[in-house]
């Protein structure tokens, strides 16, 4: 059960104080980087930090590390696949998880098994004991701590920072997460690897995850905004239970619901196409190779952070749901222009237009999660989003080349650029969101915002001294 948070109690609430009612919001950079103020949100920011460098530098060692012992695609595809399966079969688990214990302890627990796996993997490599098969356990088991890590963390910033900074929170992630785990990380793993090996960059690795782990524990821990006093289920009928309520309330959710049916249909028809397409279309088209692939997806990653970074500064749109959807379809027009252009500064910067129409309305999804969802269930709802993002992504991969053997590279890039925007036309006026989010207007640039008295779930803030 959750215990009521009081003096001396370790699960205290945060003296953090709201915005001076008399003094005008910040704008511009400065709403940015407003969290920063926060003592406690700035902890886990470098923890954030540190850990994100971690995932970078860990994604190009362990691909050189299969090269290293002699792997091939196979392995590579076996030791990647053990990560994936790792975070689908944990992933709703986590969210329930999430809404039942202080966040704190989990993120502890999964920066404690990231070293720990990392760790590992960079003493089996020094002593040439590793294979396919250990790498493929490890990383199951990093997959496991994903699926943990991503509605703990969701769940427990409301608890750290007042409600009108949570949208700069996000926009603050979206610009530093493609930043380090898409350039800056892989850039030194890279540099590392070709200087040393393999080791010396897993090694790297896991004392950036130690140092985030430092950082994470200096963070204050608060109670879970949940009251738990009422179940008398064990643990499995607990779970069942758990995860009943957060789909009914999923399913019943108009807004939410149709925000996943779209995203889930959208990544079905864009990411094999991304991902799988993409390095075909420019060595076989553009005459191009990795480093002009690398070049993509680095201006994808830049433009995730322009657009996080902008919508970090700006207030809240008035029409959010149709701004946020809206985006997300036409970030996938690109496509049609890399399908016909001969030119890779065209493929480039269209990466770049993709990149920041994907990262913008991140930011705005990431905050009304926050913000609508009730704080007892945001864990969960967390987790379903996080499942259904990552559900159908195996099965766009594995379908990208079938049907572009079918009906051709350039049409299949064509359905990708234009299915989405019709998912989107959908979306918005089938279940009425216009009428829904003008009738929750969330303001976050005021701090008069009506969010409250006008039906927006606040659940999600605590009381502050």
């Amino acid at each position: 059960m959750s215990v009521p948070a009081g003096p001396g109690h370790p699960d205290v609430p945060l003296p953090t104080p709201a915005a001076d009612p008399g003094a005008p919001p910040p704008s511009g950079l400065r709403r940015a980087i407003a969290p920063l103020g926060q003592p406690a949100y700035r902890r886990l920011a470098i923890a954030l930090v540190l850990s994100t460098f971690a995932g970078g530098v860990w994604a190009i060692a362990i691909v050189w590390e299969v090269i290293r012992f002699g792997g091939g695609p196979g392995q590579l595809s076996l030791v990647a696949t053990a990560g994936t399966l790792g975070v689908v079969l944990a992933a709703l688990l986590g969210g329930v998880v999430a809404d039942r214990v202080p966040q704190k302890l989990i993120l502890l627990a999964v920066a404690g098994l990231e070293t720990l796996g990392m760790a590992l993997a960079a003493a089996l490599s020094a002593l040439d004991r590793d294979g396919p098969w250990p790498l493929a356990v490890i990383t199951f088991g990093l997959g496991v701590a994903m699926a943990f890590y991503y509605p703990a963390y969701s769940a427990w910033l409301p608890s750290l920072v007042p409600a009108e900074q949570l949208q700069a929170v996000n926009g603050f992630e979206g610009m530093i997460r493609p930043g380090l785990h898409q350039a800056i990380g892989p850039a030194v793993a890279g540099a590392v690897v070709a200087a040393l090996n393999p080791a010396a960059a897993m090694t790297i690795a896991v004392i950036a995850s130690a140092l985030g782990l430092l950082a994470l524990a200096t963070v204050p821990r608060t109670a879970v905004r949940r009251d738990l006093t009422d179940t008398q289920d064990h643990a499995v009928g607990a779970v069942l239970r758990d995860l009943r309520e957060a789909v009914r309330y999923l399913v019943t959710t108009s807004w939410l619901f149709a925000t996943l049916v779209f995203a889930s249909l959208m990544i079905l028809v864009m990411m094999g196409p991304l991902e799988v397409l993409i390095p075909f279309l420019i060595k076989d088209h553009l005459g191009g190779g990795p480093r002009d692939h690398s070049y993509l997806l680095a201006a994808f990653g830049v433009g995730a952070a322009l657009g996080s970074l902008v919508m970090a500064a700006r207030p809240m749109p008035r029409h959010y749901l149709t701004s946020m959807i809206l985006m997300w379809g036409a970030a996938c027009l690109p496509f049609a222009l890399i399908a016909t252009t001969d030119h890779m500064a065209v493929v480039v910067a269209s990466g770049l237009v993709m990149g920041v129409l994907f990262g913008a309305p991140q930011v705005i999804w990431g905050t009304l999660l926050q913000r609508r969802v009730p704080s007892h269930m945001l864990g969960r709802v967390a987790s379903l989003d996080f499942f259904v993002s990552i559900a159908l992504m195996p099965a766009s991969m594995a379908l990208a080349g079938p049907v572009s053997h079918v009906i051709g590279l350039h049409n299949t890039f064509f359905i990708a650029a234009l299915a989405p925007i019709v998912f989107a036309i959908a979306a918005i006026v089938l279940p009425g969101l216009m009428r829904d989010e003008v009738a929750h207007p969330i303001d976050l640039g005021r701090d008069d915002s009506p969010a409250q008295t006008a039906g927006v779930s606040d659940d999600n803030q605590v009381t502050r001294p």
